[in-house]
């Protein structure tokens, strides 16, 4: 009978594929959010009851956004996450997951929100710190969406922020450039953009694999 090869021990371990790597991260992510989440609620509720004085409307509604994004039973719902600092409820640190069955599937984007008290009648200042090739990201991480802008309404929320931005990924508008290489480049040339968007999502994988060390 053949006999079975014996491995070689000092063959290379195989990496793990993106879509392990991504479920892994999910799994991360919901279990810190679950954590956070179950915390933060309770310190806030207690501060909204407490004696020391009623929160601000702006405070109030995103204590409402922040159950709305965390309480929410729909599992598409983990392909966004964010929760407020500590000690500021007026500034939020999210997370964007590329979206599935697209070119920057299993990339990890980080966004910071800052909201001023003329929140919700005022949009919040949103910044991508993960670098990003896009044609509406300008280098700073600022945004270029209309939901931001001149298309702003109270009636949207943290979560409607950031599934906004998540689907402009796929679907950029290069006619409102804020990088007019990648507009230019996703315009003439989209392998070679998505190569370098190829590059992004693996730049911002390793990065939260540093950090979730």
């Amino acid at each position: 009978n053949p006999q079975s090869p014996i491995p070689n021990p000092q063959s290379p371990i195989p990496n793990p594929p993106l879509n392990i790597i991504y479920i892994l991260f999910i799994f991360i992510f919901f279990i810190i959010k679950t954590k956070i989440y179950k915390f933060k609620i309770n310190k806030y509720i207690k501060i909204m009851n407490g004696p020391s004085g009623e929160l601000s409307m702006a405070k109030k509604r995103l204590l409402t956004d922040f159950k709305r994004i965390n309480q929410s039973e729909d599992k598409d719902d983990d392909s966004v996450l964010a929760t407020p600092h500590d000690d500021d409820i007026m500034t939020w640190d999210c997370v964007i997951f590329g979206p599935e069955n697209s070119v920057w599937e299993n990339g990890v984007f980080k966004l910071i929100m800052k909201f001023t008290e003329e929140y919700p009648n005022k949009p919040p200042k949103v910044t991508m710190k993960t670098k990003v090739y896009h044609p509406n990201f300008y280098a700073n991480g600022d945004i270029c969406i209309d939901i931001l802008k001149d298309q702003w309404s109270p009636i949207y929320d943290i979560k409607s922020i950031l599934t906004s931005i998540q689907s402009l990924l796929t679907d950029p508008n290069p006619s409102s450039p804020a990088n007019i290489e990648a507009a230019k480049l996703y315009s003439d040339n989209i392998q070679e953009y998505n190569k370098k968007v190829k590059e992004c999502v693996e730049k911002s994988i390793a990065e939260a694999e540093a950090e979730a060390e």
